[in-house]
């Protein structure tokens, strides 16, 4: 299991766009056979920071997500656009 957490940071004008192309990313990731969750969050404090948790089989099924045509496009595309990507760590389950 491979756990990959990241943030998001939208720009002015566009956080409710980001949110719905994050729905978007979610619905097309749940689908893939490696992806084991993939739950979008959206700050409470700050309406305009979006935190990600995905977890994934392995290694391999992490790399297939990154390779998909809906990643390439929301997250590649449609999010650099909306916003800035502040941080992705992955991480080990304990």
């Amino acid at each position: 299991m491979v756990v990959l957490a990241v943030t998001w940071k939208a720009h002015p004008g566009k956080e409710d766009e980001m949110s719905r192309v994050l729905s978007l990313l979610q619905a097309e990731a749940r689908k893939e056979p490696g992806c084991v969750q993939f739950v979008p969050s959206r700050s409470r404090e700050d309406r305009s920071r979006f935190f990600i948790y995905e977890e994934y089989r392995d290694d391999a099924a992490l790399e297939a997500h990154r390779n998909t045509a809906h990643f390439k496009q929301y997250a590649r595309g449609d999010l650099m656009r909306l916003g800035e990507r502040l941080e992705g760590n992955l991480y080990d389950p304990i």
